[in-house]
């Protein structure tokens, strides 16, 4: 098979082949990753009340034992059913001296399920997998906007809620780098309105805006104002949590095109109120203010060549991964000291 499309993928995690195969679930998104693998092997193992038929192995086992993995694949149940084996933390070994031998084998019943990280195309696990017809590769990528409208939709449904527009706006914002901690988050807001019957603006900055974490968004505004201060320190809390610099990058880019397209509205008569009340989904409402100056220090071509620095950062740090915060901190500098030196100009 190949890898899935976004769209297919949900599809495939409902209803899962009831033959044998290699699933691999990867991606940079390490919340999604787990999620999916979780959901994938507990349908797969809907209806079987044997526990001895799923077995969980770490990846150093089957990298350090390779015969390990043909004999669990080939292993008979005992009381019937189907088995199914778990690889955690598959993308950080060497698993192809295991896995050529099972796809291989003409036909087998045990469903394999590989939990990995982000695996570049056409190397390892990736190669191996995407060329086998009885084999499927599944990534997971940060959600975008549809992705986090749809995990809203169904933390608050489940809770029995509604959300207002302005706070799914805000919410936009804040959500989106790792799917898990997304949920968490979610979950957590969810538990704090339970009694209201509703979601607004000022839960959210009660719950989440009071987050210890720097928040995304709060590093990409200072970038865009040109507030060294706090870019600085953004940078620094960015290093030290390790957290995912193509994922900040991306969401970056999005902020910067965002303000192209508002400047080019602008550029053509509009005010920059109007501009700021009319996007959709809408500005959460105390970032209107952020938004109106940033508008007030970027031109429409100094807008495009920040585009172009934040692309490239993007794409290196999605190709070289321990290169992603040198990068991203590097290009963020750079967007900061101009807005900055731009400010002082007006």
């Amino acid at each position: 098979m190949a890898v899935l499309k976004a769209a297919e993928i949900d599809r495939f995690v409902a209803n899962p082949p009831e033959a044998g195969g290699v699933v691999l679930v990867f991606g940079p998104d390490t919340g999604l990753v787990s999620e999916r693998a979780t959901r994938l092997v507990t349908k797969a193992s809907e209806g079987d009340s044997d526990p001895f038929n799923l077995v969980k192995i770490d990846a150093s086992e089957i990298s350090s034992d390779p015969n390990r993995l043909i004999d669990e694949v080939l292993t008979v149940p005992l009381f019937g059913g189907r088995r199914i084996i778990w690889v955690k933390d598959a993308s950080g070994k060497n698993l192809n001296p295991a896995l050529e031998p099972v796809l291989k084998l003409d036909d087998w019943q045990t469903l394999v399920v590989l939990e990995g990280g982000d695996i570049k195309k056409g190397v390892g696990l990736r190669k191996l997998i995407e060329s086998h017809k009885r084999a499927v590769a599944l990534p997971c990528y940060a959600d975008n906007d549809r992705g986090i409208d749809q995990l809203i939709d169904e933390e608050t449904r489940e809770s029995g809620l509604t959300i207002t527009r302005e706070a799914r706006a805000a919410l936009h914002s804040l959500l989106g780098g790792d799917r898990m901690a997304s949920r968490g988050e979610l979950k957590k807001l969810c538990l704090y309105a339970l009694g209201k019957g509703r979601i607004d603006s000022e839960d959210i900055e009660a719950i989440i805006g009071d987050a210890s974490s720097f928040e995304m968004s709060e590093l990409i505004d200072a970038a865009a104002s040109g507030d060294l201060a706090t870019l600085d320190h953004g940078l620094e809390r960015l290093a030290e949590a390790g957290s995912k610099a193509s994922v900040i990058a991306n969401q970056a880019l999005k902020h910067f095109q965002q303000l192209h397209r508002m400047r080019i509205d602008i550029d053509q008569g509009k005010s920059a109120q109007q501009v700021i009340d009319g996007q959709r989904p809408p500005i959460f409402f105390n970032r209107k203010p952020k938004f109106s100056q940033q508008l007030r220090i970027w031109s429409l071509r100094d807008l495009e060549r920040s585009m172009a620095i934040l692309s490239e950062a993007t794409r290196i740090s999605r190709l070289n991964d321990p290169l992603g915060v040198p990068v991203l901190s590097e290009a963020l500098l750079k967007l900061g000291r101009a807005a900055r030196a731009r400010s002082q100009r007006r």
